[in-house]
């Protein structure tokens, strides 16, 4: 699966982290590994003219989705073929994600990571029109979220164990290769003859 992020936003974020939620929704949503997605952060005036061109709509957004008009999405991994090309594009404004964090109370990343996992949803044809679409889209889309988190966290736990484990296993190589000989290994088989217990 090809996912290329690119920032015309000159807001910085976690490009990496960007990918790696929607390569998360991706691969759980079944999509073929032969799929291509396009992620794109811009400013505030040109997401306003993205806004008002394809939604008829003042101001900006947030985020949006232009999926491709070829796209099977109903086609599973296993089937014989080539699969889909390209997805499409999700369009983030960081600007408007980072009012957004602000009023919810948490990170401009963990509402970036939010609209890349609603964009990717939509592109897949969940919209959030009726109560009832609305419920299932964001019960999905925070589903992902939570196990994306989870195994991120995971392995972020497992980067600093061996992170760790190698600097105490280069501290203990770097005292025995100090030219000193290393100490013999210790045996205790119990009292030797001849010495009090």
């Amino acid at each position: 699966m090809t996912i290329e992020v690119a920032n015309e936003s000159g807001v910085g974020v976690d490009e990496v982290a960007l990918g790696s939620v929607a390569r998360y929704a991706l691969n759980h949503m079944g999509i073929n590994a032969l799929a291509e997605l396009s992620i794109l952060l811009v400013d505030v005036p040109t997401m306003t003219e993205l806004h008002v061109k394809w939604m008829d709509e003042p101001g900006p957004t947030d985020v949006m989705s232009f999926p491709m008009d070829e796209l099977d999405t109903a086609r599973r991994p296993d089937e014989s073929g080539p699969g889909p090309a390209l997805l499409g594009d999700v369009v983030l404004c960081p600007d408007v994600a980072a009012e957004q964090a602000a009023g919810a109370g948490h990170s401009l990343d963990d509402e970036l990571h939010l609209l890349t996992v609603h964009g990717v949803l939509h592109l897949l044809g969940y919209d959030h029109a009726e109560p009832a679409e609305e419920r299932a889209m964001f019960r999905l889309q925070n589903e992902l979220l939570d196990a994306w988190r989870e195994e991120r966290a995971r392995h972020d736990r497992d980067e600093r164990g061996h992170a760790a484990d190698s600097a105490v296993l280069g501290t203990v190589g770097l005292v025995a290769g100090d030219g000193a000989e290393p100490a013999p290994p210790s045996t205790d088989d119990g009292p030797r003859p001849g010495t009090a217990p």
